[in-house]
């Protein structure tokens, strides 16, 4: 079968999209950054060795069988520009594609893949990391007011994380600072407080975005090791999140950083709610040992963390779906992303079932505004 995606083919299909009639916040759109856009912006003396090196930090996922199964190389069919290249490589195909017909009003560029975040080779994840936000930088946000980017950062080693988000993350067009689900150690820990200075001393929000479980230097996918097959990786991935997310809590992170934002993406979302249910009984019997988490774990969630929507999990019916939003506190936590171009692409239009007006707005746009200093929208400003 022919894959190709014609140009004839792209037009035809962007002429019978539906549009959105209201604009929206999409927090999470993957823009190619493989090693071939990033060698112009790498040292010297790292360009002879990049695709030596890189087979030693390539991987983003743990070592299963298989990989994604769906779409042409894990990337919807239609993705791929008809002129040739990656799925998320060209700006102006972006636009027509998807920014345009969606009403995209803000995007916050995500990148491909975190194998830097699981290399022990730091000088050169650092580099790597530092070459993706200046592409990012000259090839994307200079040329589209409407796309923001995504600090990375080396999170194995705070000092150089710290080097990094304090040059490029006092950007306006810089939304958040962002790490791999896979880490050697739960966010919480006292090694990565360098980091949330800095996030704090910016106003970025720390982004923990699945992948890159098990790989490397990072620690396994499972409590119980590695799993067989895909499938297996991305239904663990709400376990690392869950981890993150007590460490947070229980170290007391959002004591020492009271303005502290951190966002969960691409992890599913309701896995949430009975989460937090557990940790607030557990912390009521077992608060001795961390006096200084002052509050429920529910109420520092609610505070700190927000979720975003891909992929968001099936109800058995509207009634169970309604009241999982309303037990995680959606209108205040959860904001909308896509994950673009990627095979389970989240259309805006499908994502989520038929919100009232408030919900919607807030959880397609306002939450992340805030989160993410974003003005409002453009036909609601006072200008």
């Amino acid at each position: 079968m022919n894959l190709k995606f014609t140009e004839e083919k792209a037009t035809q299909a962007a002429a019978n999209r539906p549009k959105m009639k209201r604009s929206i916040i999409d927090c999470d759109i993957h823009h190619y950054t493989g090693l071939n856009v990033l060698k112009p912006y790498m040292p010297r003396q790292y360009l002879d060795l990049m695709e030596t090196i890189s087979g030693t930090i390539k991987p983003s996922r743990a070592p299963v069988a298989g990989g994604f199964n769906g779409g042409l190389g894990g990337r919807m069919v239609d993705s791929f520009p008809p002129g040739g290249g990656p799925a998320g490589g060209d700006l102006a195909y972006m636009q027509e594609h998807y920014l345009d017909p969606y009403n995209v009003e803000y995007g916050i560029l995500t990148g491909e893949g975190f194998g830097m975040q699981s290399s022990g080779n730091y000088d050169y994840a650092a580099a790597i990391c530092s070459a993706v936000n200046d592409y990012t930088i000259d090839q994307w946000l200079t040329q589209d007011s409407r796309l923001k980017g995504s600090v990375f950062i080396m999170k194995q080693d705070p000092t150089l994380s710290v080097k990094e988000i304090d040059r490029v993350g006092g950007r306006s067009d810089m939304a958040q600072v962002i790490v791999s689900n896979g880490a050697t150690l739960p966010y919480g820990n006292r090694h990565y407080y360098p980091i949330y200075e800095a996030c704090v001393r910016h106003n970025l929000p720390f982004t923990i975005h699945v992948g890159n479980e098990g790989a490397g230097v990072n620690g396994p996918p499972t409590g119980a090791g590695h799993g067989s097959y895909y499938i297996e990786s991305r239904a663990a991935r709400p376990q690392v999140m869950m981890a993150h997310l007590a460490s947070f809590i229980f170290e007391g992170v959002f004591e020492r950083f009271p303005t502290l934002k951190v966002v969960l993406q691409e992890a599913g979302v309701f896995w949430v709610v009975p989460y937090l249910w557990r940790l607030d009984q557990d912390w009521k019997a077992l608060r001795v040992q961390t006096p200084w988490v002052k509050k429920k774990p529910s109420e520092y969630f609610r505070d700190h963390i927000r979720v975003t929507t891909q992929p968001i999990e099936e109800a058995p019916n509207r009634a169970s779906f309604d009241q999982m939003l309303e037990n995680m506190w959606a209108k205040e936590t959860l904001m909308f992303c896509s994950d673009y171009p990627h095979w389970d692409f989240d259309s805006p239009l499908m994502a989520l079932p038929r919100l009232n007006d408030e919900l919607w707005d807030r959880i397609y746009y306002q939450n992340a505004a805030e989160i993410y200093n974003l003005p409002q929208r453009k036909a609601e400003r006072k200008e």
